[in-house]
């Protein structure tokens, strides 16, 4: 059987990113959006990477960047992946990714059937989709708010692309949230936290065990 990955996103201390790595995460997120309450500088960034061994890969979550701003997280150094968070179009994640080499997965932000669908459009364009939940129009923040979508929209749902699930996951549904999905990566943030933007180890190291369990 497949081991389900595991990214814990949203990090911005060493203890957290420890409790992540010792939990057994195959990635490890850093939000780079000022508005977030989990937002790190890039000068925080090149710090707290370079705690994240070399089998755990480093994902940046950027929100509609632009070349100079993704050329700043580069030059930070650690990062593996861009995550796009925003309005970004196939082109423009076709775009970073020949320009950067690395790795782009593409946040879909679903409630209906339609919202998976229009995943298609990044096939050749991202590495991976990550199926999020779409938070109300006027939001401050695009995801990372604790919301969870209809997961049976996923079953016999065929992505174009690898992909992984988001939105309103913690240790207590995330067994059930597999089971129904067959997600082969899940990611999750606000479940993990004691208060936004503060992550609690013992919930990292509880989200970790309900997914090994799986």
């Amino acid at each position: 059987m497949t081991r389900v990955g595991i990214k814990i996103c949203g990090l911005s201390t060493i203890p957290a990113i420890d409790a992540a790595v010792k939990g057994g995460a195959s990635h490890v997120g850093f939000m780079h959006f000022p508005k977030s309450p989990r937002h790190v500088s890039a000068g925080t960034l090149a710090e707290v990477a370079q705690r994240v061994p070399a089998h755990v890969k480093r994902v940046a979550v950027l929100v509609d960047p632009d070349d100079p701003l993704v050329d700043s997280v580069i030059a930070a150094g650690g990062i593996q992946v861009f995550q796009l968070h925003g309005k970004e179009s196939p082109t423009r994640a076709a775009q970073l990714r020949q320009r950067t080499g690395l790795e782009v997965w593409k946040v879909m932000s679903i409630k209906t059937a339609a919202d998976l669908n229009a995943g298609g459009a990044y096939a050749g364009a991202a590495d991976m989709l990550l199926y999020d939940a779409k938070t109300p129009d006027g939001a401050a923040l695009p995801g990372g708010m604790g919301m969870r979508f209809d997961w049976s929209l996923l079953s016999g749902h065929r992505p174009a692309l690898p992909w992984g699930l988001a939105g309103g996951l913690d240790a207590a549904n995330v067994a059930e949230a597999i089971r129904i999905t067959g997600a082969p990566l899940v990611d999750v943030s606000s479940g993990v936290e004691s208060a936004p933007g503060v992550k609690d180890v013992d919930k990292i190291a509880a989200f970790c065990k309900a997914v090994s369990q799986c």
